[in-house]
């Protein structure tokens, strides 16, 4: 079967994102900060339309990250817009051409038909829980494995159900104060992390694990 496979940039202090998240600053204040890492890498700018970029350590965790994957999940928070979808609902931060290339599945509280876009990527939007959207994920993946995209909210609801095959976590060395943990109300469930790799890089530290509950 398929891995479920999170990545996810955290700050020192448990952060994924900063306070006070809005359409302004999707990440909350100072959340971007956490993906300044990846920003200048070829590998990254290559998959979002941009010429140029970086080599270094980091390379090859992002290239990684994009082998075999057939499908990708994530929140409606990290997919953008609030409450019912309206006349001309929002679509994404990511343009025409988003960088996925595989169907993405949102979870939401609000149905929606199918947003198909430039480039094979197709949003999804699913109302029946993060089981659901697992299975679908897993369908439209073929025998690939499935990203979890975020954010912090969706990331541990997969925890406490123990869905999640790999956790990866781009260790930022920034403090943030306050925002989206991605650890908060766990504490009553025994998450055993198993550590797999560590890998430094230029403004951050890799650590690959296998989540044990």
């Amino acid at each position: 079967m398929s891995r479920l496979r999170l990545q996810i940039s955290m700050s020192l202090d448990g952060f994924t994102a900063g306070p006070n998240q809005s359409e302004e600053h999707p990440l909350g204040e100072g959340g971007m900060r956490l993906h300044e890492w990846v920003f200048p890498l070829a590998a990254w700018r290559e998959r979002h339309g941009e010429e140029g970029g970086e080599v270094n350590a980091s390379t090859d965790v992002v290239e990684r990250s994009l082998e075999n994957v057939g499908a990708t999940i994530m929140g409606r928070n990290m997919f953008g817009g609030r409450g019912t979808w309206g006349e001309e609902p929002w679509e994404g931060w990511w343009g025409e051409d988003p960088p996925f290339h595989t169907p993405v599945f949102i979870l939401t509280h609000h149905a929606r038909e199918a947003v198909v876009k430039e480039g094979g990527t197709t949003f999804n939007f699913v109302t029946g829980g993060i089981e659901s959207a697992l299975a679908q994920a897993r369908a439209a993946a073929a025998g690939r494995d499935v990203a979890l995209a975020g954010g912090a909210d969706v990331a541990r609801q997969y925890l406490r159900a123990g869905l999640i095959d790999e956790l990866q976590i781009h260790l930022v060395p920034v403090l943030l104060g306050d925002g989206e943990s991605l650890f908060a109300g766990l504490s009553d469930l025994d998450v055993r992390l198993e550590q797999r790799e560590v890998l430094a890089a230029p403004g951050v530290t890799h650590i690959t694990f296998a989540p044990r509950c």
